[in-house]
């Protein structure tokens, strides 16, 4: 089907010095595609993800997980009773049954789902929906896109390790995903859902944070207003995102120690209130408490744990932000500190309110010692920037991965630091959370408000995780089926209450959240369905190797010197644009090479390992087409054609060196099959054969030359596509909106490619053509 020819590998051992021996000197590489990176052996770790860290490497880890995962979660506190008892205290021991709710919520959800199981689920170190979904694909043909290779999975991070083959319920789960293309979309939008809620919570963190970090001011003086303390937060939050651009996701290691001493303080305050105020407050660990609370409430105690989950804000982020340390680093510091204190601090607020119950509009501010108010104010105000920062940055890091898997239309990607890849900024992205921050800040102006919009955005992204966990579980871990059954019983039933609670406030600020996704995930699904729409057009109408064939031997077409590099998105073949091309520019150059960007299912690709070349037959057309292939975390490198053009030359090298091993097989062979005469004919065979292999290497320093000669005497002339999309003329009027209006506005109001590869203008000549899909 394809229109290359593609250039097998032998396994036959050759050592380097014997390949520099027989060929001219050009750095080596490892190439992509070369046969010592088919292994059966599981990837070593590497870095911060060794399983062999060092104790002390751990701790220093851990340490700096504080200033970057925690901030959402530990700010919680700010906020958690006062949207829990919005309607106030109506029974003193209402106090133990929330306190309750608070302790096994924290303990189910963050620190065993999260910490103990869903961190189990990484993809290579790196964390979040994506990863899941990443994970899934690998495992199961259910991607939506047909781009996938065989050679893939020669890549060393695509490999899965797999406990056991010994239940048959994942193979058929895995059967069942590849035959139902209606489960292949739905694993597509809930994990788009997913996305689309994280970018709500990172709307709503820093709204919430900042307007209860500076709502604590009133305790010092009434004259500032509910108007006057959203305004101060609007400052806040506009100063916090004009200054992403500097790549502030750095804060989080700056500012480690500012949120290590929030989290000293909050456990120290709240051990003191509980000294202080009601020492009893500790029976609360008794579930009983919940049971009466329930009996007592009723419908009001259902609807209040739409505050109570806020406690569990940020256990995503835990998730998420695991690519930056390790798993066990985030283990250590939720358990040596986070979790102890988040319990001392709400324990404590449970003491004061137990002897003020009038005072659960603000129970955080009014349970801080007189001393220790202005202190805990300024390192409130700290700490909830941080967790707006740790949001904002996540984000980033969550658009810039269904960027790359074609989920979100064309955004500029800045990266923000030479030491940490992962770390970007998008200007798009920015200015949106900005816009939506301010508005939903000076819209509901109140904490309480806000808390019911926050919740359903919590609370979904956890239910979408584990129903992708449940899947994992099944297909590739290969869990006992009653460990599976007893994590949807607790965990899952735990999550699907809290669901039903912050959905019924939908009229009291919820539907926000929602409706950010409903717009998100129209925008994601709009861009990617057009985008298969595209590929499996381009894979249909792709050039077939006899017309590529008379399209360069065509005597009006002339080749002239240098070398064209044409942008596709097809990697298996040529596309139907080249031929709209030639047919309007009768030349061509005389190295054409075709380069197809492509992003797989794994955080990162190797950079030997990314480039796989194919020679478009025959040899004489000097065409090549090489597939450049990331992971949805990787960036483009700044020497991107200098690299391309240095693993071509290695290609090329590779290519001859498996003509020369094939010529020597051959040559064995038809020895041993003639053996009677093999003196006679021994020097005659001997002969030819090191001509032909005289030959190659005449043609391949040739072509290398040529190579050369073009990249640095002629340049390099960058075609790229510019397709007009349209629906066809029997399309419905579905397809007709989401194909001639929705998308097209999308992409004329987007950057287009030259912008997102950052080709220069000068050198880019673009080709348009119309696809009617």
């Amino acid at each position: 089907m394809a229109s290359v020819v593609v250039q097998t590998r032998l396994d036959i051992p050759m050592s380097d010095d014997q390949f520099k021996a027989n060929t001219p000197s050009i750095p080596l590489r490892k190439p992509y595609g070369s046969m010592d990176l088919i292994s059966t052996k599981t990837p070593p770790h590497h870095g911060r993800h060794s399983k062999d860290t060092k104790w002390w490497v751990v701790l220093n880890l851990a340490f700096q997980s504080i200033g970057i995962v925690y901030g959402d979660i530990g700010t919680s506190p700010l906020y958690v009773y006062s949207s829990t008892f919005s309607n106030g205290i109506k029974h003193k021991d209402d106090v133990l049954g929330v306190l309750s709710l608070v302790f096994y919520t924290l303990t189910l959800l963050p620190m065993i789902k999260y910490v103990f199981i869903v961190l189990r689920a990484t993809d290579n170190g790196e964390g979040g929906t994506f990863a899941l979904y990443s994970l899934i694909c690998r495992y199961a043909k259910v991607s939506l896109i047909p781009n996938q290779q065989a050679e893939d999975r020669q890549v060393s991070n695509y490999t899965l390790e797999l406990p056991s083959k010994r239940l048959k319920l994942a193979s058929v789960l895995k059967s069942s995903l590849e035959k139902s293309k209606f489960a292949k979309l739905f694993l597509l939008l809930i994990t788009m859902l997913g996305t689309s809620m994280v970018i709500g919570d990172s709307i709503l963190t820093p709204s919430i944070s900042v307007l209860s970090a500076v709502g604590g001011v009133k305790e010092a003086t009434s004259a500032l207003t509910q108007d006057m303390i959203a305004g101060i937060s609007i400052v806040i939050l506009v100063f916090l995102f004009m200054i992403q651009r500097f790549g502030t996701s750095k804060v989080g290691y700056t500012f480690a120690p500012i949120l290590s001493l929030w989290f000293i303080l909050i456990g120290g305050i709240g051990f003191y209130n509980i000294i202080k105020h009601d020492t009893t407050v500790l029976k609360a660990i008794n579930p009983i408490y919940i049971v009466e609370y329930f009996i007592r409430n009723k419908k009001d105690a259902w609807v209040s744990l739409g505050g109570v989950v806020l406690c569990t804000t940020g256990g995503e982020a835990l998730f998420a932000d695991v690519g930056h340390f390790s798993v066990r680093s985030i283990q250590v510091s939720m358990c040596s500190m986070v979790y102890p204190a988040l319990i001392l601090a709400y324990t404590g607020q449970s003491a004061y309110l137990r002897q003020h119950p009038d005072s659960a509009s603000d129970a955080f501010f009014k349970s801080v010692p007189g001393p220790m108010y202005w202190p805990m104010f300024v390192v409130s105000i700290l700490a909830s920037v941080i967790a707006s920062q740790a949001m904002i940055s996540g984000t980033f890091s969550v658009v810039h991965q269904s960027l790359s898997l074609g989920c979100f239309p064309r955004v500029k990607v800045v990266h923000t630091s030479a030491n940490h890849e992962g770390q970007v900024y998008i200007p798009e992205i920015n200015y949106f959370l900005m816009l939506a921050c301010v508005g939903v800040t000076s819209g509901f102006k109140t904490t309480v408000k806000i808390g019911n919009a926050y919740g359903i955005a919590v609370v979904f992204v956890m239910t979408l995780t584990s129903a992708l966990l449940v899947l994992i579980m099944i297909m590739i871990w290969k869990t006992n089926i009653f460990l599976i059954i007893l994590y949807v019983v607790t965990i899952g039933f735990v999550e699907l209450m809290y669901l039903s609670s912050v959905l019924y406030k939908f009229t009291l600020g919820g539907y926000l959240p929602l409706a950010f996704s409903a717009f998100l995930m129209t925008v994601m699904y709009v861009w990617n369905n057009v985008y298969r729409r595209k590929y499996h057009y381009e894979l249909d109408h792709m050039i077939s190797p006899a017309r590529l064939t008379e399209i360069f031997t065509n005597k009006n077409m002339s080749r002239i010197p240098g070398l064209a590099m044409f942008y596709s998105e097809l990697v298996q073949g040529i596309p139907p644009i080249f031929e709209h091309y030639v047919s309007n520019v009768p030349a061509l150059h005389s190295i054409i090479v075709f380069v197809s960007m492509k992003s797989l299912h794994v955080n990162k690709v190797p950079a030997e390992e990314r480039y796989f070349f194919r020679r478009v037959e025959p040899r004489t057309l000097f065409a090549f087409q090489c597939a450049v292939r990331y992971g949805y975390n990787d960036v483009r490198e700044v020497a991107f054609e200098e690299t391309l053009i240095t693993r071509l030359k290695e290609f090329i090298q590779e290519e001859t060196w498996m003509q020369i091993q094939t010529l020597s097989i051959g040559g064995k062979m038809t020895e041993s099959g003639r053996e009677s005469d093999r003196e006679i004919e021994h020097n005659e065979i001997s002969k030819a054969k090191l001509a032909k292999e005289e030959k190659l290497r005449e043609i391949m320093e040739q072509e290398i030359e040529q190579v050369e000669k073009a990249w640095e005497e002629v340049g390099i002339v960058y075609l790229i596509g510019q397709n007009e999309v349209i629906a066809s003329k029997e399309s419905n009027v579905m397809k007709r909106i989401l194909v001639d209006y929705a998308y097209n506005l999308l992409r004329r109001n987007l950057r287009q490619s030259e912008a997102v590869f950052d080709i220069p203008h000068k050198c880019m000549l673009k080709v348009g053509m119309t696809y009617q899909l």
